[in-house]
Order: C-alpha cells, then sequence, then structure tokens
C-alpha cells in the first residue's frame, strides 16, 4: 500500500465484549457456532470428541462469561447428543449478540456431584472488511497496528 491510499478507520465496539482470560489448565473444548446455534432450534450439542470431560448425566450447569452468568441444564446421559437445555441456550446467544463464525472456548472450572460450571470466552467471528481480501500466510502475515 502506497501513501496516496487511505484506509477507513476500523471501528470495533469493545464495550459489550469480555476481554480474553488466559485459561486456566482446566479441561477445555471450543466450538465454532453455526446457523442451529445461534438461531432456531438455538441447539448447543457438545462434541462428541470432547464429551469425556463433562459427566455422564442429566445435571445443572453454570455458564459465566465476565461477571455475568447463565443457569441451565446439561443433558449428557445419551452416549451421543449431549447438549445444552435449548431456552436457556438461547437466552445465552441472545444476550452475547452470538453470530456465526463465533468460536465459544468453554473451559470446565468445576465438576461436582450436583453441578457443573464452564467458563466461556467468545472470539469474534467477524473481521474488519480491509482484512477479508488479504491472504495471511506465515511468510506474509496480516499485521493490524
Amino acid at each position: 500500500m502506497n501513501e496516496e491510499q487511505q484506509l477507513d478507520p476500523v471501528s470495533i465496539d469493545t464495550e459489550e465484549d469480555e476481554e480474553i482470560e488466559p485459561l486456566s489448565g482446566n479441561p477445555m473444548f471450543h466450538v465454532t457456532l453455526y446457523k442451529s446455534h445461534v438461531s432456531s432450534p438455538y441447539q448447543m450439542t457438545i462434541p462428541a470428541a470432547i464429551a469425556h470431560i463433562l459427566p455422564h448425566k442429566t445435571a445443572p450447569v453454570t455458564l459465566t462469561r465476565g461477571k455475568k452468568s447463565w443457569e441451565t441444564t446439561y443433558f449428557g446421559r445419551h452416549p451421543t447428543h449431549k447438549r445444552f437445555e435449548l431456552s436457556s441456550w438461547k437466552e445465552f446467544v441472545v444476550d452475547n449478540k452470538l453470530r456465526v463464525g463465533d468460536v465459544c472456548i468453554f473451559e470446565r472450572m468445576t465438576l461436582g456431584d450436583e453441578a457443573l460450571k464452564l467458563k466461556v470466552q467468545v472470539l469474534r467471528g467477524d473481521f474488519p472488511s480491509i482484512l477479508l481480501g488479504n491472504d495471511g500466510t506465515s511468510d506474509n502475515p496480516i499485521v493490524v497496528e
């Protein structure tokens, strides 16, 4: 890019988003959100490959993000379709303005006999339009200043 080319400033609204926190080393998994996660039927099925880090029973679960929390139910009895209760997952999606392409990182903070607590971090899947046309590689990375 030469000096004559001007880039429009990119505004990223961070007031509503929580800061990314370092992981604690507890078991964790991530899910890239698809349409079924963020619109009807608002279904969050736990990936089968990591379901072993969660209990094999139905249990209350608290999802925390930043200073807020959401109560839901985790259905873990089915061998391949472990999931969160639909209406409370929908509330989490709406409250956090989750969209297709976002990534949720779920970190298991507690695993008690009665309840489960998961810390959720959200990595937004949207990129400023200025970056969408660039193909970054390890030899030619995209640099955002």
